[in-house]
């Protein structure tokens, strides 16, 4: 990567190509470009092409900004389990002629391998992926690694016939509420790159293109009054910031910082023309030694963005939204949701974020959903800069309330919404919020019913550490719980009802593989239900972070403690909401001293067998080191 901006002129492919939902019927790819080219596609099946039928959707976003929309139908019915692959041409050029790196697996091939497996075989599944983590590492000889990168060397490794069915991404693919300094910078950089016309941020003495405020965005975001006497003396009379986070310093504000923010994450291809030289403008110490290190971290993740434009490129992509993909603590109370948007500031930062999350990450998930109007509509609210008419589109992504969806492969993957349907506390605004209400999870239950197996997708663990879910409780008695993120399946009474009164169901599933990520570390949980005897078999698998970590001193004890206070004898059983539940905990097989969480970077693989039950449960972690949770037995 060059140290001073590069003046060439930007190749056609921006990012991507993605691969997203495929079925027997369609194939969907995402890609980035920055001239609208002419885009042809070809399926083949060995080296013979497939009927087929193109329709492209073109978002324009900037000078040098489309982004294209691609789906392919087919006369006939996909092959299943059958190597297939596909040929993309930009302006009749093919893509391996274009990009400055191998996109593909086969050397010299001008086709992309990839396979439709209706019948899951295995499941790559992760989330949390912090492009700056690893900068307060002190070691420089180790590296913080990246679960995609993994990925991409799993499939390296493996033939194509037995590569995983798709891809499960379980949310905080971007951090918008915890930007490094070197990655503002480069953001900046792609915005004017691609010729990107910014609107008008709220508050803002200066437009951000002037004055990007490094490291002191906290400055802008809108603070509100303080309306209790804890909050008051906490505070000490000074206003409260809307947004919770704590690393607010370069929080994205505006839409093209969120769109160039994915580009950034998903290709090395602006990487080339950015230089991460220490704007003057950064002129504190201590900011100045902070930007230093996040750009040795940066450094390091570009390094492996080749492997995760291919991994991309040829394994069916399922997405999901979580907090850090908007912001921290994203509706995590109704107090929360009526303070930021009730703050014109705060409204447009949140609808900002959802607008990328749509175009980079929704689109694909269910593209059925979104016809040419509807795309046609974002296109003209992503280039307006009359602020009514981008608020009104932001309205009515803010109101959207089918983000869920699923995928009919077997077992059937149903994906949940556990952001934007919640179950507001009766008892108090400022009390956590249900994941899900009781409509959502109603919905839910009607979209499993009479199915054998089922793979569910929560961001949040359904099942997590008892432990700190007490902690979380405590910290909810004293009216705090943002400050320990206290949301998880159990904190609100009337959803953890209806949670556990899925399992138990006349119609429900018999097997249950639910896939999590958020917490920054990695567990498995087998679980039954206690005095049944048809019990659905229920596996809790939670991979997190593709690249980030719990504090490791930490995350030891409190494996140890909760192993201590919530071992199967203990009667701290009794007072939680899952005492009707046998939990058992799988063991990792490098644990030295009975360890239950992982906390290593990397992805999860999960293998099933012919009735969708985990056959294998394990964690490609970096440096190609491969952890296997072990089967325990618990009474």
């Amino acid at each position: 990567m060059s140290t001073e901006a590069v003046s060439q002129a930007l190749t056609p492919i921006i990012a991507g190509p993605l691969l997203r939902k495929l079925d027997s019927d369609s194939l969907h790819l995402w890609l980035a470009t920055s001239c609208d080219s002419a885009i042809d596609v070809t399926i083949f099946e060995n080296e013979a092409a497939l009927s087929q039928k193109a329709d492209i959707q073109t978002v324009h976003l900037g000078r040098k900004l489309y982004l294209k929309f691609i789906k392919v139908d087919f006369e006939k019915p996909l092959p299943a389990d059958t190597p297939l692959a596909y040929e993309l041409n930009l302006d009749g050029a093919p893509i391996s002629q274009i990009l400055e790196h191998d996109l593909n697996y086969a050397a010299e091939s001008t086709k992309t391998e990839f396979i439709w497996r209706p019948k899951v075989n295995s499941v790559l599944h992760g989330s949390c992926r912090k492009a700056h983590y690893g900068y307060h590492i002190q070691d420089a000889s180790r590296k913080a690694g990246d679960g995609l990168v993994e990925a991409d060397h799993h499939l390296n490794n493996t033939q194509i016939e037995q590569w995983p069915s798709l891809m499960v991404l379980s949310g905080d693919q971007i951090y918008a509420d915890d930007v490094a300094g070197p990655m503002l910078h480069a953001i900046r950089q792609a915005i004017t790159l691609l010729g990107i016309e910014e609107e008008a941020i709220p508050n803002a003495e200066q437009p951000l293109s002037e004055q990007p405020y490094f490291y002191q965005r906290e400055a802008l975001l809108p603070q509100s009054d303080q309306n209790d006497e804890l909050n008051k003396q906490f505070f000490k009379g000074k206003k409260k910031p809307v947004f919770t986070t704590d690393t607010a310093h370069n929080h994205l504000m505006s839409f093209a910082e969120v769109i160039c923010m994915y580009l950034l994450v998903w290709s090395p291809t602006l990487w080339r023309h950015i230089s991460l030289e220490r704007p003057d403008s950064i002129n504190k110490e201590e900011h100045r030694l902070r930007y230093d290190k996040e750009r040795k971290a940066i450094e390091e993740f570009v390094e492996g963005l080749p492997q995760v434009q291919r991994v991309l490129a040829h394994i069916p992509s399922a997405m999901m939204f979580d907090d850090h993909d908007v912001t921290d603590d994203w509706n995590l109370t109704a107090e929360w949701e009526q303070t930021a948007f009730g703050h014109p500031l705060s409204k447009r930062i949140i609808g900002n974020a959802l607008f990328g999350y749509l175009l980079c990450q929704g689109w694909g998930n269910n593209p059925a959903q979104y016809d040419h109007a509807f795309i046609k509509q974002a296109e003209t609210a992503a280039l307006t800069q009359e602020a009514q008419v981008r608020d009104t589109f932001i309205d009515e992504l803010l109101a959207y309330d089918q983000w869920h969806y699923h995928w009919d492969t077997q077992p059937k993957l149903v994906v949940l919404d556990t952001r934007t349907r919640r179950w507001r506390s009766e008892k108090s605004f400022s009390n956590p919020s249900g994941l899900m209400d009781w409509e959502a999870i109603t919905d839910l239950q009607q979209d499993i019913k009479n199915l054998d197996s089922v793979i569910l997708v929560s961001p949040a663990p359904m099942f997590g550490v008892k432990l700190i879910e007490a902690i979380q409780k405590v910290f909810t008695w004293i009216g705090k719980p943002l400050m320990v993120d206290a949301e998880n399946w159990m904190a609100h009474p009337g959803s953890a009802y209806a949670l556990m009164n899925l399992f138990t169901h006349a119609k429900t599933p018999t097997n249950f593989v639910i896939l999590s990520g958020d917490v920054h570390y990695s567990f498995a949980y087998d679980i039954k239900l206690r005095g049944h005897k048809s019990s659905p078999n229920i596996w809790q698998i939670t991979s997190s972070g593709l690249r980030n970590e719990f504090p490791h001193d930490l995350l030891e004890w409190f494996d140890r403690l909760n192993r201590w206070l919530y071992a199967p004898w203990s009667p701290l059983n009794l007072f939680t909401k899952r005492r009707s539940l046998r939990i058992s905990p799988r063991k990792p097989d490098n644990a030295d001293h009975g360890e239950r969480l992982l906390n290593h970077s990397g992805i999860g693989l999960v293998h099933f067998d012919d009735q969708g039950r985990p056959s294998e449960i394990a964690q490609l972690c970096k440096q190609n080191e491969r952890v296997t949770f072990l089967s325990t037995k618990r009474s």
